[in-house]
């Protein structure tokens, strides 16, 4: 049974050849690798602290830019309410203005047309009387020319004057 049971001398052996290597890579080794793992670990831990400082700056110009957005929206809001104000204020002006004028032509209008009527009457009444003398000439020029017809209108002239 001397395979499942290993004798002394090489339990001796193996003792002292794990202690020299194991003293050997402590001294020649361990110290690289675990300077390599700290740096390792020193590296790690200064990418991480720099990824929260770059999410932390990420998220303050995240908010800076919701900021600007807010302040640009309300911006264009304040001025487009301005401009339709103005628009609103001219266009009210314009129609004002506009009125007025049409109600001036509408005046002017109305005086041309009582300015021309009065002139139509006018001349329409010239006409008229003019027609009347005529009229009165030739009814007159023919009931006169006999004698007896100019008693009877002297007569009657005379009996209007009494009443009147």
């Amino acid at each position: 049974m001397n395979l499942v049971t290993p004798d002394f001398g090489l339990l001796f052996w193996q003792t002292i050849t794990f202690i020299v290597l194991f003293v050997v890579l402590s001294k020649f080794v361990w110290k690289p690798i675990m300077d390599g793992l700290n740096a390792r670990e020193k590296t790690i831990s200064d990418a991480l602290s720099q990824a929260e400082k770059a999410r932390q700056e990420m998220q303050r110009l995240t908010n800076d830019n919701q900021k600007l957005l807010d302040e640009a929206r309300a911006e264009r809001d304040k001025i487009l309410k301005t401009a339709q104000k103005t628009a609103d204020e001219l266009r009210e002006d314009a129609k004002a203005k506009t009125n007025i004028e049409v109600n001036k032509m509408l005046e002017d209008a109305r005086k041309l047309i009582d300015s021309e009527k009065k002139n139509a009457i006018d001349q329409i009444k010239a006409q008229i009387a003019s027609l009347s003398i005529d009229v009165a000439e030739i009814i007159l020029k023919k009931e006169l020319s006999q004698k007896e017809s100019q008693k009877q209108l002297v007569s009657d002239l005379v009996r209007d004057l009494k009443i009147n």
